[in-house]
């Protein structure tokens, strides 16, 4: 095999540095046990450990606000019968009350809920279900992007995608007002436009994750010099503060239209990236021994980068520009779980709503415990403050940072 690339016993790939790509951990070649690879112990344990870790954080979320209530309280509030054993309470929460009346038929009043229910349910779970779906979109994205890229500085970030959403969402909250209501596309098409014209800058017979960073790295610049000129224009402050809390990234009123608004666009871009892993795993391998195995490069770098916009533009659309968490957690997963795709992606899924669901916690609680204040930060500067000396820890471990 080519570039370094020796195949080991067990018909996994093991790179020039002695890395084993898409093969399990005994040696053995995923695909000849099927979904077994999802049961190995490091895989098992951090799903566990993640789940906990959203678990406990979420019960502290749902229990603090204005309506206090202690964790026993909001503990039976989330699992309260009358809401999970009832499907109209589900759908209403989860398809909106006109769709859930056209599935089930039903034309009543829907049954009370108790306080406690009402107040968690319908204001604090959705903050937590966004935070989930969040930290699990920029987790994926930054993974395919590391992946595609070659590099494991890359994350939607670096690659221009964030700062294109942003631009757009704030072009629109300043300039085009009426178009609020569309928020959610208008980041998909800002994240969407920039990487195309990053694919476009690197493209010159063919793209390489060098150019693709650099260009990302470019792209991204001018945008953040837009976003910042634009708020010279905006009179109201209101505006203004709504545009800062979306170029932090901020969960803070999030409800469940958000969960409705990202949920069938996350669920795309996880099958999409779970089917996509064989090629990611080729892809490390480098160009020539994909194209060795019959890979077409550029259609699979093209499609799988639309899958990594598809989950960030989502992320975007509901909570902002949350910064690290694309570029970090992939790195925790990697060196938790081994560099097989499949499981970096499971990883992902589960680690990054961790990180987000905690740092959400932190940004709403933080400064109450600091100050007194009833107070919050965007939850965007809570991740940045965790990832950024985490970062630092990894480059003063690491001699080869950069290439995977």
């Amino acid at each position: 095999m080519s570039d370094g690339e020796a195949r080991t016993d067990g018909g996994s790939v093991a790179d020039g540095e002695g890395r084993t790509v898409g093969g399990g951990s005994s040696g053995r070649p995923v695909e000849g046990n099927r979904l077994g690879w999802l049961f190995e112990p490091r895989l098992a344990t951090v799903v566990a450990g993640s789940l906990a870790l959203v678990a406990v954080a979420g019960l502290v979320q749902v229990s603090y606000g204005a309506y206090s209530m202690t964790v026993g309280q909001a503990w039976r509030a989330v699992l309260d019968p009358a809401v999970l054993l009832d499907p109209r309470w589900l759908l209403n929460f989860l398809l909106g009350e006109g769709l859930m009346r056209t599935v089930t038929g039903f034309q009543g009043e829907l049954p009370e809920l108790a306080r406690e229910t009402l107040v968690v349910w319908t204001i604090r779970l959705p903050r937590v279900l966004v935070a989930v779906v969040v930290g699990a979109n920029l987790a994926v994205s930054g993974a395919i992007f590391q992946a595609v890229t070659r590099n494991e500085l890359a994350s939607p970030f670096i690659l221009g995608v964030s700062s294109g959403a942003g631009l757009m969402i704030l072009l629109t909250l300043v300039v085009f007002g009426g178009l609020t209501a569309f928020l959610p596309l208008i980041a998909a098409l800002g994240g969407s436009v920039a990487f195309l014209v990053v694919y476009a800058i690197a493209w010159k017979n063919g793209t390489s994750p060098v150019r693709l960073v650099l260009a990302g790295v470019i792209v991204g610049t001018v945008f953040n010099s837009l976003q910042t000129g634009l708020f010279f224009f905006a009179n109201d402050i209101g505006v203004v503060q709504s545009a800062i809390q979306w170029t932090t990234g901020s969960l803070t009123g999030t409800d469940w239209e958000q969960v409705r608004m990202a949920l069938p666009w996350t669920l795309a871009a996880v099958a999409l990236s779970l089917a996509g892993s064989r090629q990611l795993n080729l892809l490390l391998l480098g160009e020539r021994t994909a194209k060795s195995l019959g890979m077409s490069i550029e259609k699979v770098r093209f499609a799988l980068s639309g899958v990594a916009v598809l989950a960030a533009a989502a992320s975007i659309a509901v909570a902002g520009i949350v910064s690290f968490v694309g570029l970090i957690v992939p790195h925790v997963v990697r060196n938790l779980v081994g560099s097989d795709y499949k499981r970096v992606i499971v990883g992902c899924l589960f680690v990054g709503p961790a990180l987000m669901v905690g740092a959400d916690v932190g940004a709403r609680l933080g400064m109450s415990v600091l100050t007194g204040a009833d107070a919050q930060v965007p939850v965007g500067i809570v991740t940045g403050l965790v990832g950024g000396p985490y970062f630092l820890y990894l480059m003063r471990r690491r001699q080869n940072m950069g290439d995977l």
